[in-house]
């Protein structure tokens, strides 16, 4: 029915940080859903089953998995994919069958399903981590962004995958949503006629620009000459000795008066390095006590999505004389800091 249309003509559209979402967001899909059946019990009693099941061995030499591999599934990291073997699909008809869930055979029609269910509870335990993809707060799995490290408020994961993240951390199993359509969101800006954007860092993927979305890029020059220097990576081999050389570069900025701003790519990281910076950071400046209580590497501030109300009062004193902040992605937009 048009006339219940609520979306308009797609003639003009100018994105904000274009790059981030036609680029790094350019897969991540908008979706319609509605309620599916209940079956959040369901998804309780496959977290309990799985955990009886083990991971096919890998190959010590290669890291891979053998063309005939031992054990009841294999999980895919990059892509996030868990896929169970023969070995384990005869493991976990057996369990279903022993605890009474099930009666015949797993591949009967009324019991398919609960592949599906033990597929998505492996993978909440598997592969998506507390902390990192998500957080719990007041009793809600709560996504984090990948991107923004902010919280996405409202959303959840299709397919069941929130029911089974649920189960796995103990909260309160809301009902399924089936989806009843979708689109990435490079295809929805596809449909527009003319499209526009700006952003900082949009030169390195000007190719996937106009080969996707037929745009060009220009830069526009900076109103000064530029005086940052930017640095060569320097690369470690282990995180054992990434965050010990970060802690003493923060020590050596912190010593000159210097504010330190430090970004990480998830909440774990960004409280492992404070929790780190506490037990072996030293401090000798006796500035630092006329500008803060607590030393500030004692005591660094961290900004990521478990304390995401207090981030324009945190990013307005990262400026600070010495002050350190360790933040994710999500780090203050809007905010002035005050050097």
């Amino acid at each position: 029915d048009k006339e219940s249309k609520a979306q308009g003509a797609h003639n003009f559209c100018i994105i904000d940080e274009i790059d981030s979402i036609l680029i790094d967001e350019s897969r991540t899909p908008l979706i319609i859903s509605g309620a599916a059946e209940d079956d959040t019990v369901k998804y309780s009693e496959a977290n309990k089953l799985v955990d009886a099941a083990k991971e096919c061995a890998k190959d010590p030499d290669t890291g891979e998995y053998p063309e005939e591999p031992v054990g009841d599934f294999k999980v895919e990291e990059k892509n996030k994919r868990i896929s169970f073997t023969d070995e384990g699909m005869n493991h976990i008809e057996q369990l279903l069958q022993q605890q009474g869930l099930i009666h015949g055979t797993l591949f009967d029609s009324d019991n398919f399903e609960f592949i599906h269910y033990c597929t998505q509870s492996l993978k909440a335990k598997r592969l998506f981590h507390r902390d990192v993809d998500y957080v719990v707060q007041n009793g809600k799995v709560e996504i984090v962004d990948e991107f923004t490290g902010r919280i996405l408020h409202g959303r959840r994961y299709s397919e069941g995958l929130h029911q089974a993240i649920e189960a796995k951390e103990g909260v309160p199993i809301q009902r399924e949503n089936l989806t009843l359509a979708t689109i990435t969101l490079q295809n929805f800006f596809r449909m527009y006629e003319k499209l526009a954007g700006m952003t900082g860092t949009a030169w390195t993927e000007r190719e996937e620009f106009n080969t996707i979305y037929g745009l060009d890029v220009l830069v526009a020059p900076t109103d000064r000459p530029m005086i940052r220097d930017d640095e060569s990576d320097i690369i470690y081999r282990a995180e054992d000795g990434k965050y010990p050389a970060v802690v003493g570069e923060i020590e050596e900025m912190h010593a000159q008066g210097r504010p330190v701003l430090v970004g990480t790519v998830s909440i774990e990281n960004s409280e492992r390095l404070a929790d780190l910076l506490k037990r072996r950071s030293t401090c000798e400046m006796e500035e630092c006590g006329e500008h803060h209580k607590v030393c500030s590497l004692k005591e660094p501030q961290v900004l990521n999505a478990k304390h995401h109300e207090r981030e324009a009062a945190i990013i307005a004193q990262a400026g600070r004389y010495g002050a350190v902040t360790i933040a994710t992605n999500m780090a203050g937009r809007g905010t002035d800091i005050v050097l």
